[in-house]
Formats: C-alpha cells, sequence, structure tokens
C-alpha cells in the first residue's frame, strides 16, 4: 500500500504581479531585496516575557515586488539576499496600498537560492487602491 495522505496537493504558486488587493492563500516563492526594522518594543517583566517585532521587507521575483510585513520570529529569517518562500500568505491593506504578510496559519521558510532576477521597477506596493462600495 502506497503511504500517500489522501486530499494533500501540490500547491500552486503565484507571481508577485499577480497579487491583488483582499486576496489570501498564496504561495510565493520570492528574494529579499531590503529589510527595515519599523517597531521592536517588549515588556521583560510579567509572567510573560513578550516581545513584539514587526519588520518591513522589500521582496520580490523575476515578475515584481512588494512589501513583506515580517512579524516577530519571521523577522530573523528576512536577510537580504536570502530566498525565502511565503506559504499561505495573504495581502493586507495599509493606506491604499498592498502589502503581503503570513498569519499563524501560514508559514515562511528559507529554500535554496532562486536563479531569478528581481525585476525592481515594478513595485506592486506603489499602487494605490481606493475601495469603492457598489450598490446594486
Amino acid at each position: 500500500m502506497a503511504d500517500t495522505k489522501p486530499g494533500l496537493r501540490k500547491p500552486a504558486f503565484t507571481k508577485v504581479d499577480q497579487l491583488r488587493p483582499g486576496t489570501s492563500g498564496h504561495n510565493v516563492t520570492v528574494k529579499i531585496v531590503s529589510t527595515k526594522m519599523v517597531l521592536q518594543k517588549g515588556r521583560a517583566d510579567g509572567p510573560q516575557a513578550r516581545q513584539m517585532r514587526i519588520s518591513e521587507c522589500v521582496v520580490g521575483d523575476e515578475t515584481g515586488i512588494v512589501v513583506f510585513t515580517a512579524r516577530n520570529d519571521q523577522v530573523d529569517l528576512m536577510k537580504e539576499g536570502t530566498t525565502v518562500t511565503l506559504r499561505n500568505a495573504k495581502i493586507d491593506m495599509y493606506k491604499g496600498s498592498m502589502r503581503l504578510a503570513v498569519d499563524k496559519w501560514g508559514r515562511v521558510e528559507v529554500t535554496e537560492p532562486a536563479s531569478f532576477k528581481v525585476k525592481e521597477d515594478t513595485n506592486m506596493s506603489l499602487i494605490e487602491y481606493e475601495l469603492v462600495n457598489a450598490v446594486e
């Protein structure tokens, strides 16, 4: 008998230029272009020493770049030039622009260095979107 689990399927990978506002469940392999710590605060007192870290990273592939918001343990994986696979990533909107994020249902994995060159002149996070309510 084969040891294959029913219901598991190969993940479908998305390219950066195919990302759209309000979507989720993306699997993307990207290179980290740059990273910048935007928030670091922590409380050492109390029963649980909690530290919150948020870093904004510019990530991309051969189709374009987007801003990825790394939180807490994800920040340690985000080093410039590293290739990562973002599983079950979602698009958050921040001031009308797209941000890629991975919450507790997703995963960030460091993978083998990718062979593609990042296309930096197509920044998906620079495109502004406006929420329009359609009335029927």
